[in-house]
């Protein structure tokens, strides 16, 4: 055994420093290399990274929602470039108002868009007419009774002739709003007239009966909630009903004989709501002629080149009505969401 060696196998030589002492010493000089103030330095750079990186991110969102918005003002332009009325149309020719679909409020055919684009048509001095064109199986009375007085009130004012044309149907209030003109033009196969009026619902009261389903309606006033299908209809709200209904028929039947005069060949069955073939509507008086809105501008208005006024719902106002929709949605989700008073 070496002199120099004892028995623990340490080095007798407390000068020389063993493998762990020499790793910790090295560690401690790098440490104490270091310049002052690295950490600092550190969390700094971190810091500037990190703001850099927010910077990135919101220059990123901004990008994308001026695109957007770049996106919307262009379809709002075209739309606006597109949609409605033209301007600055000085040529002859034959104006052209769309009557289709349901006739109501806040829909595509109201009275509303109507009277809007027949008073462009009116007052455009290239129009030399106007057509109707028609393809409807009705609607609203009050929209069709606006339409109809808006049309004799432009009639005088203007001195321009106005003429229907029937597509497929002209039925109820759509042919309220026809009589208005000065001849009606159908095709042999359309449907024409359905002068009457009505009001529908359902009952449920004896299926409530069966169920044992009881309905606890509370109203403060005797007739309040006599349109109520879970309740049973008296005799007195059925007649006030009827009587009502009879009413508003009398006045169709008075725009009718208003509007087609000595031509129209009354029968018993002319106002019962019957409906019929175009043929058969001239043979009873309530339309006049065979066409097509091509033969009536060429022959009729006499001026081929037809032009367009119907308000046409575009690109940018479905994206608004559903955009709004949509908020209005989120709106009745969120009160839903609060919680109920008792």
């Amino acid at each position: 055994m070496n002199d120099y060696t004892r028995m623990d196998g340490t080095n007798s030589d407390e000068n020389i420093p063993s493998p762990r002492t020499e790793s910790a010493l090295s560690a401690t000089k790098n440490v104490a290399s270091s310049p002052p103030g690295w950490e600092r330095e550190t969390l700094e750079k971190l810091a500037m990274a990190a703001i850099i990186e927010q910077r990135q991110a919101r220059r990123w969102r901004n990008g994308i929602r001026m695109a957007w918005l770049l996106f919307f003002v262009a379809l709002v332009w075209f739309g606006m470039e597109r949609g409605g009325a033209p301007t600055d149309v000085s040529s002859p020719h034959t104006a052209v108002v769309e009557i289709k679909g349901e006739i109501a409020s806040g829909a595509e055919t109201s009275a509303d868009t109507t009277v809007s684009a027949l008073r462009s048509a009116f007052e455009d001095k290239g129009a030399q007419g106007v057509v109707l064109l028609i393809n409807s199986p009705g609607g609203s009375p009050v929209q069709a009774g606006i339409i109809n007085d808006e049309i004799h009130r432009l009639k005088k004012l203007h001195n321009k002739p106005i003429v229907a044309v029937v597509e497929e149907s002209c039925a109820s209030a759509a042919y309220y709003i026809a009589v208005a003109a000065d001849q009606i033009y159908v095709d042999k196969a359309s449907i024409v007239g359905s002068i009457g009026v009505l009001m529908d619902g359902f009952g449920f009261t004896g299926l409530m009966d069966k169920l044992g389903v009881e309905r606890r309606l509370m109203t403060a006033g005797e007739n309040k909630g006599f349109m109520d299908p879970f309740s049973p209809q008296t005799d007195k709200q059925r007649a006030f009903a009827q009587a009502m209904l009879d009413q508003i028929h009398q006045q169709f039947i008075a725009v009718v004989k208003q509007g087609r005069g000595t031509r129209l060949k009354e029968t018993p069955e002319t106002f019962s709501g019957l409906f019929w073939t175009g043929q058969q509507a001239i043979d009873l008086g309530l339309a006049d002629h065979l066409g097509n809105i091509d033969y009536v501008a060429r022959e009729v208005i006499k001026a081929e080149e037809l032009v367009d006024y119907t308000h046409h719902e575009n690109v940018a106002e479905r994206l608004v009505k559903r955009f709004g929709a949509a908020i209005g949605q989120g709106a009745v989700q969120a009160l839903r969401s609060l919680p109920a008073v008792h």
